[in-house]
């Protein structure tokens, strides 16, 4: 009996815990006023870009009229006044259809969780959020009436081209008032809530007029209309008529798209007061540059050709190497989606050889190895790991620099298990490189990573070469003013020391040589000092000779950029034929030719390569030396070749040659 009682008392403690949690939600945000636009200034103070639901002009759901009313209940919500806020019924439809479908076909959200969602959280997809949203959505019901939630809901949703709110888009699309909407204009906006920028009617006409005939069948199903009327309303002619929009509204949206989740992640504002509470936002935004990046995103003859189905896509992030300021940024080609997948932020993919500098080269140095030291180049197996140069031939001895230059697969790795794995994972971590246990094996070396990287991640490592071993976080948002002028966040610089100002200097002096003569020459920019690392990544099918990912991070010491090509879905019909040479250079050389117009040029400092560049010479004048001594046993087939003089070897390596001799 004891046990019973026990259960009886655990179940009434925690309904009366749950009740409490409800109770105790605060969603007072509800009932504030609606809203201010948000200004966004660029690095000089200067206005640049706008975001709001400022201009929606919340409208009464009196003046609203009822067919608007029934068609967003019947598409987003059929028993919104039959539940309290969760409707079980509709979670497990959902699933039911999802596990039929074997993917995330439809969701089991009310309107009333939509509008918590809107209002108070984020688009994370956590068990965490989804149980809040439950909990806000039970306050949200027991506070206000269905027809309250109702009219919240309409006014604050969005519904693509900038329009925020029914009154809002009514204007935007009809230019007519909400109150003279007809039911077929009626069920082409409630249909746009789905998926407002890939069903605008402005841009996709046939599919938003597919989607009104889906919702004015569900209306009909539901009892909202008549046949007859169901009828007149699928053969209405739709006209649209675009209003003028604001020449700051909507501009930069890949930006303003990190700037929303910077303040959304970092100074825990919701998406509503970022997009209503008339704020200031003061930024690290170069409007030239990013005007620059956006041009030659929409240069369609630098990209490859994709097929019908998929764009080839891009991503790339330019990055003061100083503040860690994000000056300019592009999420993708192609339509943009607000909030949607931003590659320049939110992508994860392998590095390839971009990796080489951060887990190999940099921690060598740090070791006390240097730049034209000798590394190995021959066939090695490293405990079944079996790594080969991208040509499939080898050198048997190469420096440093030019295992650098030329992207050399072998000599990286072999240099990553002379120094030892950890060492790899410890500097690559330092640059600010996030690793799982999987990563921790020499594959590393090569840009081997279980969840990969983002072209913002690699700039942000990168930019600790032109800063001399230093790196700054990348950010946007320098400080935030609220409506009544008070501050309420501030950027507070976190800057940590990655490695030596020699080891930076190095480091870019051998980048720099990648661009002179090595795999990053077609990104060279004449007059300007540059330094920079392709990267590329194999199609995991092997069938297919082809690249999956394409990378390209260089700097000059003012900014550093990073550069990200390939497909969102890479199977054996959708991959990449030209190597990151050919393809990704070109693109960062546009990318920075132009973003640093007016800029004038400035040389890397190599204060502490006084030797290297006496021994760079040296090799040069080897390098010569020996092409003519080729030259001219071509002209004299029986003159004796002077044998090569070989540069000196690294101290460490001295015992590992002893031993490998034997097996030479």
């Amino acid at each position: 009996m004891w046990i019973i009682w026990t259960a009886a008392a655990l179940i009434v403690c925690s309904f009366a815990a749950i009740q409490f949690y409800i109770a105790t939600r605060d969603i007072g945000a509800l009932a504030e006023p609606l809203p201010a636009p948000t200004m966004i200034y660029d690095r000089n103070g200067k206005v640049a870009s706008k975001i709001s639901v400022a201009k929606m002009d919340p409208v009464s759901i009196d003046r609203i009229p009822n067919h608007f009313l029934e068609a967003v209940v019947a598409t987003e919500d059929h028993r919104f006044y039959e539940h309290d806020g969760i409707d079980y019924q509709g979670i497990l439809r959902a699933l039911i259809r999802n596990i039929e479908a074997g993917e995330w076909v439809e969701g089991g959200s009310t309107i009333t969780q939509q509008l918590a969602k809107n209002v108070f959280l984020t688009n994370e997809k956590t068990l965490r959020r989804k149980w809040e949203e439950w909990f806000i959505a039970k306050k949200i019901e027991r506070t206000y009436s269905k027809k309250d939630i109702l009219e919240m809901y309409v006014n604050r949703v969005y519904f693509g081209e900038g329009a925020w709110g029914v009154k809002k888009a009514a204007e935007t699309y009809f230019g007519k008032d909400v109150s003279d909407l007809t039911v077929s204009e009626s069920a082409l906006l409630a249909g746009l809530i789905k998926a407002p920028s890939s069903l605008s009617p402005f841009k996709h006409y046939e599919k938003a007029m597919a989607r009104r005939n889906i919702v004015l069948g569900l209306m009909k199903e539901q009892g909202f209309i008549d046949e007859k009327t169901f009828l007149r309303a699928k053969q209405e002619k739709i006209v649209l008529r675009k209003e003028k929009t604001d020449p700051y509204q909507g501009k930069y949206p890949y930006y303003v798209d990190h700037l929303i989740d910077e303040a959304i992640y970092q100074y825990h504002l919701t998406q509503s007061e970022v997009l209503s509470g008339g704020l200031r936002i003061y930024t690290e935004l170069d409007q030239h540059m990013q005007q620059a990046l956006e041009a030659v995103y929409k240069n369609d003859e630098l990209f490859p050709k994709g097929t019908n189905d998929q764009l080839v896509q891009s991503g790339a992030v330019l990055l003061d190497p100083r503040s860690g300021g994000i000056t300019a940024l592009i999420g993708g080609r192609g339509e943009h989606v607000f909030r949607g997948f931003n590659r320049a932020t939110q992508l994860k993919r392998q590095p390839g050889s971009t990796m080489k500098p951060l887990a190999v080269y940099t921690p060598a140095l740090e070791q006390g190895y240097h730049i034209f030291d000798e590394l190995k180049d021959e066939p090695m197996d490293f405990n079944g790991y079996r790594p080969e140069n991208y040509d499939h031939t080898y050198r048997g001895r190469v420096t440093m620099y030019e295992a650098v230059v030329h992207s050399l697969n072998v000599p990286a790795v072999w240099l990553l298990d002379q120094i030892g794995l950890e060492k790899g994972v410890n500097a690559v971590q330092r640059f600010g490189i996030p690793l799982e246990e999987e990563d921790h094996y020499l594959g590393i070396a090569l840009g081997g990573l279980q969840h990969g990287v983002s072209p913002l991640q690699m700039a942000e490592a990168y930019s600790v070469f032109p800063n001399e071993g230093v790196r700054t976080e990348a950010h946007i948002i320098t400080k935030i003013i609220d409506q009544n002028g008070n501050e309420i966040a501030k950027w507070k610089k976190h800057a940590v020391r990655v490695t030596t100002k020699e080891a930076a200097q190095k480091m870019t002096f051998m980048l720099q040589g990648v661009m002179k003569e090595g795999t990053g020459k077609r990104a060279n920019i004449p007059g300007r000092a540059l330094a920079g690392k392709t990267g590329s990544t194999q199609v995991p099918l092997g069938s297919i000779n082809g690249v999956k990912d394409q990378w390209f991070v260089g700097f000059t010491p003012q900014l550093v950029g990073a550069v990200w090509l390939g497909y969102d879905r890479t199977d054996e019909h959708h991959y990449l034929q030209t190597t990151s040479s050919q393809t990704v250079a070109v693109i960062f050389r546009e990318i920075m030719e132009k973003a640093l117009e007016g800029i004038p040029p400035k040389s890397f400092s190599y204060s502490m390569l006084k030797t290297e560049k006496r021994q760079l010479q040296k090799f040069y004048e080897q390098r010569e030396k020996e092409k003519e001594e080729k030259k001219r046993e071509k002209e004299y087939p029986s003159r004796p070749r002077k044998v090569k003089e070989k540069l000196p070897h690294h101290p460490h390596e001295k015992k590992q040659k002893e031993k490998s001799h034997k097996h030479e």
